[in-house]
């Protein structure tokens, strides 16, 4: 690690998170990255984050402990967690992102007698599928999560739907402890690149419209029910697909299957498995004529916000935190679900949510003037609301209500 320097008296913050760049998968890591960067303006701050060595100032990577090696894997999570508590020695406060780094967190608060801020990205109960990720790991994920959010001096839920969830999940949590404080987006990096050499690689044609996808292959991102709609998509639409790290080799297998007869249907079916660098994606992400988050369970969705941010119309489920990104009938369409209250998020109707699903996006793709309204709306919504400047500001605010003090 090397160290920041710290200006006399100036509050010190130390970010605990799985992902932190380059390595980062999904909407935490990318939340931790620019709060990270905002909030260095205003505090003295060091992250710690699992994988491999870090040359950036301030921030420690920690791999997993040698004598876990071979171990469950939320069995050496928690080990990595106990050498991240370790290294918060002479901290403020303490903010933990998922569950992965929740333990962290807790362990500081205990031993160093300071804050513990925690914030809900997602809730280990909402997401059950993860058992047949995890096994009688995801027993122990669990109980890291409700740990931590059950002491934590603060909550942060990145929307008013988080709120409800962490509410509904943990009910002894004083809701006077639960602040939302939202996602943001960096629009000066996520803005329209009219640039095509991108597309051309990945054998995407401009000329033609196309229903974009970004995001993991997981149960929660819905992506299956998104396959199944996309029978429905005008012949010359094409279904481009930027989605890799399957969660299970059951998902993958049926996302490959279901990729398989679309396209022995149909042609224009891109699917990208790695993770492109971002201004690769943000071209991609212009281009679209629609971005398409068919999500089950999502807390924010922070990708649509990326999406709008590119000027391009989106497509996305009534669920979580998403209307509160999306703006129905401005930014988008929201697609209606009625969903199990088992924790899955699965919807109880799955052809009627496929047939809606298919239903929002024929509408606008028949409409291309509403399409480019639309995206024009949503850059200048994700301008207008989701700056990370005030989301750190917010963030701070946080901490001293906890009573961190430099």
């Amino acid at each position: 690690m090397t160290d920041s320097s710290p200006a006399t008296g100036q509050l010190r913050v130390d970010l605990l998170t799985r992902e932190y760049p380059p390595e980062v998968y999904g909407g935490a890591g990318v939340h931790v990255e620019y709060l990270a960067r905002e909030l260095r303006r205003l505090a003295d701050v060091r992250v710690h984050c699992f994988g491999l060595p870090r040359t950036e100032p301030g921030v420690t990577a920690y791999a997993d402990p040698p004598g876990l090696t071979g171990a469950n894997a939320a069995l050496r999570t928690m080990g990595v967690d106990l050498e991240m508590a370790a290294g918060c020695a002479g901290t403020d406060v303490v903010h933990s992102h998922t569950w992965y780094a929740n333990l962290a967190g807790h362990t500081a608060k205990l031993l160093y007698g300071v804050p513990h801020v925690v914030t809900a990205h997602s809730l280990e109960p909402l997401r059950p599928w993860k058992a047949e990720q995890l096994g009688g790991g995801y027993a122990l994920s669990s109980w890291c999560e409700r740990t931590a959010v059950e002491a934590a001096d603060a909550v942060i839920a990145v929307s008013e739907g988080m709120k409800r969830d962490v509410l509904t999940a943990y009910p002894s949590v004083d809701p006077d402890r639960v602040r939302v404080v939202y996602n943001g987006i960096d629009t000066a990096q996520y803005a329209p690149d009219r640039g095509t050499d991108v597309l051309a690689r990945l054998g995407v044609d401009p000329a033609l419209p196309s229903v974009v996808y970004v995001g993991r292959v997981t149960r929660q991102k819905g992506l299956p029910y998104l396959l199944r709609a996309a029978r429905e998509l005008p012949a010359d639409t094409q279904l481009v697909l930027l989605a890799g790290a399957p969660d299970t080799a059951d998902i993958a297998a049926e996302v490959e299957g279901l990729v398989a007869e679309l396209r022995a249907n149909r042609s224009g079916v891109v699917w990208v498995a790695e993770m492109l660098p971002k201004h690769e994606v943000i071209q991609v992400l212009t281009h679209a004529t629609l971005f398409v988050c068919p999500s089950v369970y999502e807390p924010m969705g922070i990708v649509n916000l990326e999406a709008m941010a590119c000027e391009t119309a989106v497509v996305a489920t009534a669920t979580g935190g998403i209307p509160e990104v999306v703006a129905d009938g401005e930014t988008g369409l929201l697609v209606p679900i009625e969903q199990a209250t088992d924790g899955s998020g699965r919807p109880l109707d799955p052809r009627r949510f496929v047939a809606d699903l298919a239903a929002r996006m024929n509408e606008l793709l028949a409409d291309p003037q509403r399409v480019a309204a639309f995206g024009q709306a949503g850059r200048r919504r994700a301008v207008e609301h989701f700056s990370w400047d005030a989301i750190a500001a917010r963030t701070l605010e946080v901490y001293r209500s906890v009573g961190a003090a430099g």
